[in-house]
Parts: C-alpha cells; structure tokens; sequence
C-alpha cells in the first residue's frame, strides 16, 4: 500500500475505486483518498464500515470512461473465471480510470497463495482436486466449516485461474509489470498504469 501510494500521489482528494475490496485496506494508508469499494451484493455486510460503496461485477463497471483516478484492485482478476473473464475484467479496469493498480499472485511462484500449498496449483486439475479436497494449509490453519471449506475449495477448483507476468502484460498493454517478491522470488504481480 505504501509503494502504492507513493506511485499514485495519493491524497484525500484522489478518487479511487477498489474492485473486489474491503474497507481495512484503506486503513493502511496515513492520508485516506476518496474511496468508493465495489464488490458483488453477497459482501453487503463487509461493506458496512465503507464511505462508498457498489454492489457490481467487476466485468461490467457501472462508470462512465475514466471515472476515477485510479482503478485499484487487489487479488481479484484471478477470481473472475476464464481468460475471457479475466480480459473483459482488465479492459473495465483500464476503461474507467485515468491510472490502475491490479495486483494478483503469480502463478510461478511456488506456494499456492489461496489455499497456502506448495505446488499444488502448477498439477493437473484432477489431481489438484484429489489433494485439496483432503489437505491443504489453509484448512489446516483455518479449521473452517465444512460448507465454507467445501465452497472456497470448489471455488479455487473452478474459478481461480492465476496469472504469470506475460499473461498479465497481455491484459493491460502498456502497462508496467512490478514484481513483489518473496526470498528472492516473485510472490505478486501488479500491472500499474499512472
């Protein structure tokens, strides 16, 4: 968030729309910009605390062109389903702001961030549902309830499509590609436009 905001110039005049996030995000920062949160209808109760908020897809933003400064997004485009999904995600994102942040784990880097496993996500689908449906690290943190661990797993299973740096680059041309890392590694991508 620091890096973000040191890119961006962020003020509390900054018009900003978070796609997919939470009102804690933007507690981060020293100076709060002007926030509005979108995020599906099913997250109403986690948008209580927002100054702003919208219930929408991210594939179809209810914003006129270039609407806000910054488009910011993190760790969602690999949520909305399939390449196409992912691309009409990303060109939504470049259509209503003057500048964007969308940041993603890379699929390259070694442990799944979602469910926190090495390496499950570089197999084959079918053997990915055979291990996580009978361990992963987040559940073993996590302890979740059987309806919520059998959502969020059918979720990663059908869902979640990661992205690697070229793939990234492909969806926002002209964007600049940062590389958060980890030990050495690439943990994140963020496609950056200012």
């Amino acid at each position: 968030m620091r890096r973000f905001a040191r890119d961006f110039a962020v003020g509390p005049r900054t018009r900003v729309l978070d796609v997919g996030g939470a009102p804690e995000t933007w507690d981060l920062l020293p100076v709060r910009p002007r926030v509005t949160l979108l995020n599906m209808p099913r997250t109403k109760d986690e948008m209580a605390r927002a100054d702003a908020w919208v219930a929408a897809d991210g594939r179809a933003l209810p914003f006129p062109d270039r609407a806000f400064d910054i488009v910011f997004s993190n760790s969602v485009i690999e949520h909305v389903g399939d390449a196409a999904s992912q691309r009409r995600f990303a060109a939504e994102v470049a259509r209503v702001g003057r500048g964007f942040w969308v940041q993603t784990p890379n699929r390259r880097f070694p442990v799944e961030q979602h469910l926190l496993t090495p390496f499950v996500h570089w197999l084959p689908r079918a053997w990915q549902r055979r291990i996580v449906e009978r361990f992963t690290v987040w559940a073993w943190l996590t302890h979740p309830a059987p309806d919520r661990r059998a959502f969020y797993l059918e979720h990663y299973l059908t869902d979640v499509r990661l992205l690697d740096a070229a793939q990234l680059a492909a969806m926002f041309p002209g964007a600049v590609i940062v590389r958060e890392r980890f030990l050495g590694w690439t943990k994140s991508l963020v496609a950056m436009c200012r």
